[in-house]
């Protein structure tokens, strides 16, 4: 199937039939993917470029049916035709292979490198292509306007190489008037039609021709006419046209000097495109980026699309200004023995390109970086026509300067789909031309190299050419010695580029003193640091701290440091391979364990800093700084010993905690030495879902420091609540509430408070319970606590639930989902999914309550949270239960009960026994429903919750009806009703389902005569 975009949007049959592709949305969106062909567009971006900015009520199923929509057409058109249409990870793509837009930049490109009589049969071959204006159809469309502006230029540009040929071939163009009325000003074009309306014998109109373009450049620009074209201007007027005065300046220049394409240029569509359509924008691009990024590279494919002449300068030779200008001097044929009015170089330089309109491409550019911006700036002047392409590793400062930053490749996450990194797909297309090809076994491997390798283009390929020898899990293992490993590049690579050491080694070799020793000091840091950091561990003999910035600001703009910018400021960060290199260099200077230490030392007091915030207003602030320097922590920790590595520990706790890095806690608090430490780890271990280490939760009465006895208690406290150990939590929290006052810690009492409302709803205490929840919530939110707000959204959410208002319960849910996201507080945000599971199973909404429970089960089990797995598979065995799976509803529950027990508080059991009763009762498996509500009912009694000893008579009472004893299940559901009411709760409607199915039951049981002299009660 062959598509067209030079003229109206067009599609074709293997045969030429004209394909039909209904409805304008249809049209747009096949027009979009071929604007973008070969690369993938987000439904997001489609449906942008789609509906600009007033989209549907719901734009992405609307689009899917736009997709299913062109798929079909396509299909219909020719078969297989639904198959151009993919989607991927990235979004849409269509394989249009067959497009006339291809075609018509083959024989273009041909046309550059043939003689002029096969250059004018490509290129009229080449515009023959085309219907009209590219994709006339949508010429109004945001999304097509830029692609349709481009293509037009590279006609023009086609038109006026063609017609260049023939005029040297001594034949007549086309008619040019029609292109010199919409292009007045394009000088080029009008000397082109001057000489073919001379060669025709309409002198007169040639120097009108002239005429119209000085007076309109003039007018609108404030311009003359090139001195090249007031040359032919003059050789018209005087019958010379064709004499050695116009013809011989550039005569012979070859139209490009690119170097022809050995291999394919992998991953870089994306920055092709962005780097084409920024030149198109401006006179000056400056690819910037570390060594061995492929900024070369990416620069000549982008000028090998770049219609006209386009020249080639390669700097990496030059060494001061002179050599600078005289290798510009000849790329463009200009020689310095020339007679003129001109002494310097620069001027004949300047003069060669005034009239010509060409891209000139600056390779290498960082080593001379003053002497090519001082050319560049005075050449830009002087030629309106000339744009600039350059490469440098720091930008060249120039005001009209368009910076393009060459990233590395992407590579793949962990968990990513490898085949789609570019990364990825450079190793494994440079490995396969070294004779080894990787396997599917071989995929996260191949992975992990190119993470290692930052996707640095050189250092893939340079690794690649080891792979044939070590194998990929081999060259992975030695990437540890990248230096020495990287040794042996392709021969015909320039020497700098020949190994990974020789790309760096060249960039050290550009740095000031002062630049080296901040570079070998940063690289201390593990994954990047902020400014205060950088100018904490870099200063020191050599650098001053207040010129710690400035060394950076320079490393940043050589491409040796990236800065991160995000909302806490900028973070500087060094690739892996800039990072090994600098710390080989710190050990070179004598300065890695100093420099180590006092990195250590930098983050200690980081941390001691954040832990008091992390329970404030700044909660969120100090999160993200910790988030940011998690790897520089570990790195800290592992630095430190003795007190120092105990008072980090302690530090980070919290931290800890609210991130939901339980093992790392763990780890850590087990190496710690002391009471405190002892007391952590152990309420740790019980949310991993460990018995309680009974020692330790004992040992919390031994921490000297009130305050960290007082926050020791009410941990242990708070876990033990959490996992339904009531009595125990409420001891502990008594005891950390109480030391809270005496110290007048209110967010200790806050926390302290929100447990109170577990064990208060456990007693049936609904009054302590809605005073400890609103003072809770109060002193949580003076401070501003998030975590706090949140804890008390779950009481006041619960004791609305309770209450039997589900619309404030989910209300308050939500905020407190909200809350947990916004702190990534990840166990929080599985316990409060679980939460709206409830409320909406309540509601009856039972395929929201699943995908609730489910997704906060899949969230608790990713992090290891014991409790958070098990509130939430009880609330799928609950769903699955009122769904009338029994099956489910009991693997369910024998988990829960399972972890119950394994953890040693089987007091939590009470829900889950009635449950798996309830299951048991509804098979009419009479001796199971027995036994498991036994149970319940002699652990709820001895826990001394009336609500969970209600819910086990109610229970109870279902045994008694299958036993056919109706009269002894109306007492028990009586009494269940008692307790309830005692306590101010009676059963919502909402939850009286098995009450209203065992009272039916009842009733049919019942004679009529017996109903009548003993009624059976209401239990709610």
């Amino acid at each position: 199937m062959r598509f067209g975009v030079l003229g109206p949007l067009a599609v074709w049959t293997d045969g030429g039939e004209p394909v039909r592709v209904p409805e304008a949305k249809v049209r747009a969106l096949l027009a979009d993917l071929l604007v973008h062909h070969g690369q993938p567009v987000s439904a997001d971006r489609l449906a942008e470029d789609l509906w600009a900015g007033r989209p549907p009520g719901n734009p992405v199923n609307t689009l899917q049916t736009k997709v299913s929509q062109l798929r079909r057409a396509l299909e219909a058109g020719q078969p297989g035709g639904r198959a151009l249409v993919r989607r991927g990870p990235a979004g849409y793509l269509l394989r249009a292979d067959a497009l006339d837009l291809l075609e018509f930049r083959d024989l273009v490109a041909r046309a550059r490198t043939a003689d002029p009589r096969a250059r004018a049969s490509l290129l009229g071959a080449a515009l023959a292509l085309w219907r009209g204006e590219p994709l006339a159809d949508f010429a109004d469309e945001p999304f097509a306007a830029p692609f349709a502006r481009r293509l037009a230029e590279e006609r023009l540009a086609a038109v006026e190489d063609r017609a260049e040929a023939l005029l040297a071939l001594g034949e007549q163009p086309d008619d040019l008037t029609a292109e010199v009325v919409r292009h007045p000003l394009r000088e080029r074009l009008v000397g082109l039609h001057m000489r073919a309306l001379y060669r025709a014998g309409r002198q007169v109109e040639a120097l009108e021709a002239y005429t119209a373009l000085r007076r309109a450049l003039n007018e609108e620009l404030g311009l003359s006419p090139s001195p090249e074209l007031a040359a032919l201007h003059e050789s018209i007027l005087k019958h010379e046209v064709g004499g050695r005065r116009v013809e011989a300046a550039w005569a012979g220049r070859p139209r490009t000097n690119l170097p022809a394409p050995v291999t394919e240029l992998v991953g870089r569509a994306d920055a092709l495109r962005e780097v084409r359509e920024l030149l198109a924008r401006s006179r000056l691009v400056t690819l910037t980026g570390p060594g061995g990024v492929g900024k070369t590279r990416l620069a000549v494919e982008v000028a090998r699309g770049v219609p006209g002449t386009v020249l080639l300068v390669e700097l990496a030779g030059a060494d001061r200004a002179e050599r600078v200008v005289a290798a510009v001097a000849a790329v463009l044929g200009v020689r310095e023995d020339l007679p003129g009015a001109f002494d310097d170089l620069a001027d004949w330089v300047a003069e060669a390109l005034r009239a010509r309109e060409l891209l000139l491409v600056l390779d290498n550019c960082e080593q001379v970086v003053e002497p090519v911006a001082a050319l560049v700036s005075r050449l830009l002047a002087a030629a309106p026509g000339l744009r600039v392409l350059a490469t440098s590793r720091e930008p060249l400062g120039l005001a009209a300067e368009a910076l393009w930053a060459v990233p590395p490749l992407d590579v793949p996450g962990p968990d990513d789909d490898t085949g789609a990194s570019g990364a990825v797909r450079l190793f494994v297309a440079r490995a396969r031309a070294a004779g080894f090809t990787p396997g599917p076994d071989d995929a996260r491997t191949v992975a992990a190299v190119c993470r290692r390798l930052d996707g640095l283009p050189l250092a893939l390929e340079l690794a690649a050419t080891r792979v044939r020898a070590l194998g990929v899990a081999g060259l992975l293992e030695r990437l540890d010695d990248r230096f020495r490993l990287l040794a042996g590049g392709h021969r015909d690579a320039p020497a700098r580029q020949r190994t990974l050491r020789a790309v760096v080694d060249w960039s050290w070799d550009l740095l000031a003193e002062r630049e080296r020793v901040v570079l070998r000091r940063l690289s201390a840091h593990v994954d990047g640091c902020p400014l205060d950091a950088a100018e904490a561990v870099c200063a020191g003999p050599g650098v001053p701290a207040d010129e710690v910035l400035d060394a950076l600001d320079r490393l940043v703009n050589r491409s040796l440091v990236v800065a991160d910018h995000g909302p806490g400021g900028p973070r500087y960060r060094l690739l892996e391979s800039i990072a090994e290199y600098g710390r080989e260099r710190l050990r070179q200077a004598g300065e890695q364990e100093a420099i180590r230490r006092g990195h250590a030392a930098f983050h200690l007091a980081l941390a001691e800093r954040a832990d008091p915030e992390l329970r404030g207003h700044r909660q969120l602030e100090w999160l993200r700084r910790l988030d940011a320097d998690t790897a520089n922590l570990r790195a800290a920790l592992d630095v430190l010993d003795g007190d120092a590595a105990a008072r980090l520990t302690r530090a980070l706790t919290w931290y800890w905690f609210l991130r939901g890095r339980i093992t790392e806690a763990r780890r850590a608090l087990r190496a710690a030495p002391g009471a405190e430490a002892a007391a952590w780890h152990a309420g740790f271990g019980v949310l991993a879902g460990e018995p309680v280490d009974q020692a330790a939760v004992d040992g919390a009465s031994a921490i000297a420091d009130p305050a960290a006895r007082a926050r020791a208690h009410w941990f242990l406290g708070y876990v033990l609540t959490t996992i339904g150990d009531m009595a125990a939590g409420e001891r502990l929290t008594d005891l950390a509430l109480a030391g809270f006052r005496r110290l007048g810690d209110r967010w200790g009492e806050a926390a302290a408070l929100s447990d109170r409302v577990s064990q208060a709803l456990t007693q049936g205490r609904l009054d302590v319970a809605h005073r400890s929840a609103e003072h809770s919530d109060r002193l949580f939110t003076e401070l501003g606590d998030r975590w706090g707000r949140l804890q008390a959204s779950f009481a006041l959410g619960t004791l609305a639930q309770i209450g039997g208002d589900y619309e404030r319960a989910a209300r308050v849910h939500r905020e407190g989902l909200r809350l947990a996201e916004e702190l990534e507080s990840w166990p929080e945000v599985s316990y409060t999914l679980s939460w709206l599971g409830r409320v909406s199973l309540l509601r009856g909404d039972h395929d929201r309550a699943r995908d609730f429970h489910e997704r906060a089960r899949r969230l608790a089990a990713e992090l290891g949270f014991g409790p958070g797995e098990v509130y939430a598979e009880t609330g799928l065995a609950l769903g699955a239960r009122r769904r009338g799976d029994l099956d489910a509803a009991e693997r369910h529950l024998l988990r829960v009960l399972r972890w119950h027990r394994s953890v040693g508080f089987a007091a939590g059991s009470t829900l889950a026994l009635a449950e798996l009763g309830f299951v048991a009762e509804l098979r009419g498996d009479l001796d199971a429903a027995r036994a498991w509500h036994a149970e319940g009912l002699a652990l709820a009694r001895e826990v001394g919750d009336p609500r969970a000893v209600a819910l086990a008579l109610e229970g109870t009472a279902g045994v008694r009806v299958l036993e056919g004893d109706p009269v002894e299940a109306a007492r028990l559901l009586a009494e269940a009703a008692a307790l309830r009411e005692s306590v101010g709760v009676p059963l919502p409607a909402a939850e009286r389902h098995d009450v209203d199915r065992i009272t039916a039951a009842i009733h049919r049981l019942t004679p009529a005569s017996a109903s009548t002299t003993r009624p059976v009660p209401e239990s709610g």
